[in-house]
């Protein structure tokens, strides 16, 4: 009796864990399981609250800033951000259905351009974008609806689910909400000093289009200046999220900072500009 209960026991175990992988398999496929097995690094709160990692939060800063660079209104940002939920779950992939590949997981063999091209999330970004302004009346169909008309997608109710949270990342990046992306990096960068600056001022440039950054002699950083309040938080937000893979110590603007070692904002101790964001990187060692 004993034998055969413990055997039954076994069994029973076995066949659950058959079945959890089972469904985690098929949920993969959809794109309804979002496991993020790194620890999420980034809260960003407007009108709600969405939890990324810090990879995450860089690619969605990249993507939001892009759809400004070119042009595009709140709405794209939006349908952009929901299908690389969808698609990637923000992360730059080298690969995936067959050759789908990066954020949105465009493929080769479609037209969208090279793999290496693809894995540029400001490329992949581009193509997203000039893609959607070809769809007549996107703006007036759902997020999903949109999306779908894009990718052509197995699944093309699956984009909608993200929309909610799409909402709240396109409210804090493009500047409409206050200190709305804050993120825990830890204490050891991966660049410092001049390098940092360099590569920073290059991702800006490269994301916003922006001639106006500089490097002032009494800061081992950049200054951006800010005409109106929304385009501050745009780049301050953008400075946060990308503030891990940049070495970025310090974000002020408006009357805040946010520090890496706080991980979120706070009064500024110098009272914080309302016209120029200030980003301080690790210095020198």
């Amino acid at each position: 009796m004993w034998v055969r209960t413990r055997a039954a026991v076994a069994s029973g175990v076995v066949l659950a864990v058959v079945a959890v992988l089972g469904i985690w398999v098929v949920a993969r496929q959809v794109g309804q399981f979002q496991v993020t097995f790194a620890s999420r690094g980034c809260t960003v709160q407007a009108d709600g609250r969405v939890g990324l990692d810090s990879h995450q939060m860089a690619n969605a800063a990249t993507i939001a800033a892009i759809g400004i660079q070119r042009g595009m209104p709140e709405q794209a940002v939006v349908v952009a951000l929901a299908t690389a939920y969808q698609e990637s779950s923000l992360r730059n992939l080298a690969g995936g259905d067959r050759d789908s590949v990066g954020l949105f997981q465009q493929r080769p063999s479609q037209g969208w351009g090279t793999p290496a091209q693809i894995r540029d999330p400001r490329y992949a970004a581009k193509r997203f974008y000039a893609a959607l302004k070809k769809v007549r009346g996107w703006e007036e169909m759902r997020v999903t609806d949109a999306a779908q008309a894009v990718q052509r997608s197995a699944f093309p109710e699956a984009y909608e689910k993200w929309a909610d949270d799409s909402q709240v990342l396109t409210r804090a990046l493009l500047g409409q909400a206050t200190g709305a992306v804050a993120c825990t990096i830890g204490t050891e960068p991966a660049m410092r000093g001049d390098a940092a600056t360099a590569e920073l001022t290059r991702a800006l440039t490269l994301d916003w289009g922006l001639p106006g950054a500089e490097s002032p002699a009494d800061l081992t950083g950049l200054v951006v200046p800010a005409a109106k309040k929304r385009d501050g938080w745009r780049y301050a937000h953008w400075l946060v999220a990308h503030a891990r893979d940049h070495g970025v110590k310090r974000v002020s603007f408006g009357g805040l900072e946010w520090t890496s070692k706080q991980g979120s904002w706070g009064r500024a101790a110098d009272g914080g500009s309302e016209s120029r964001v200030v980003a301080e990187v690790f210095g020198d060692l």
